[in-house]
């Protein structure tokens, strides 16, 4: 047995990683945050002292990334070397340089690989979530799993969404400036459509769902509604 992912991709500051792992809870399955796969390996870069924008010294400082992912969706773990960088990735400088670090190509194949392992990491008689996992990112359903049995594309304004990454960093205790976050949020938007490698877009087959004037209750009950409706698992 496979198994039965559900991607789920769209831009930054959408909510999608709190609705993602808010889904896996639901639906008693793994969880997968591969944007902070992204943010780790820029967290090595620039704790290297490379240039994120030096794409072969990029590729060099990430061949044996040193790198531990949780799939809990109740416990974020994010490891290098065997130590925890679960908030060192949401400071500014991680997010003003991972879209240049993620462009590189060598490192995004070398995470691909990555992710498809994780995901069919599971014990075939004995996984209590069947192989069930939900993945999320920027390329999942249109890159890394296009055969999967869900895709869901969430989507927002972005005033909404860095009204919402503003908020979440004030949260984590994080200096932030709501005109600053905005002008973040477009400039990633921008990077991440646009680079060569893998651009941000919704899968062709994917579902959309606008979150811009839903809470996260509603949408978590939209995406597990549309998990309920392909894959008929129960909640």
């Amino acid at each position: 047995m496979s198994a039965r992912v559900i991607a789920m991709d769209g831009p930054s500051g959408t909510g999608k990683s709190t609705v993602a792992r808010r889904v896996a809870e639901r639906l008693d399955a793994r969880y997968l945050d591969t944007g902070a796969m992204y943010r780790a390996a820029t967290v090595q870069v620039l704790d290297s002292d490379i240039d994120p924008a030096d794409a072969v010294a990029v590729a060099a400082a990430t061949v044996d990334l040193p790198l531990a992912m949780g799939c809990d969706p109740a416990q974020e773990i994010v490891e290098l070397d065997g130590v925890s960088i679960a908030r060192r990735i949401r400071e500014d400088d991680v997010t003003a340089n991972v879209s240049a670090v993620s462009a590189v190509p060598e490192l995004r194949a070398r995470l691909v690989d990555y992710q498809r392992a994780i995901a069919e990491d599971f014990d075939e008689v004995d996984d209590p979530h069947g192989g069930l996992i939900v993945v999320e990112g920027r390329d999942i359903g249109t890159v890394v799993f296009p055969s999967a049995a869900v895709k869901v594309y969430l989507t927002a304004s972005a005033e909404t969404r860095a009204a919402r990454r503003h908020a979440q960093n004030l949260e984590l205790g994080l200096p932030s400036d709501l005109a600053d976050v905005l002008a973040s949020v477009q400039r990633r938007d921008e990077a991440d459509s646009t680079r060569k490698t893998s651009p941000l877009r919704p899968a062709d087959d994917a579902d959309r769902v606008d979150t811009s004037e839903l809470t996260l209750d509603e949408t978590v009950d939209a995406v597990v509604a549309l998990v309920t409706d392909r894959i008929g698992v129960a909640h």
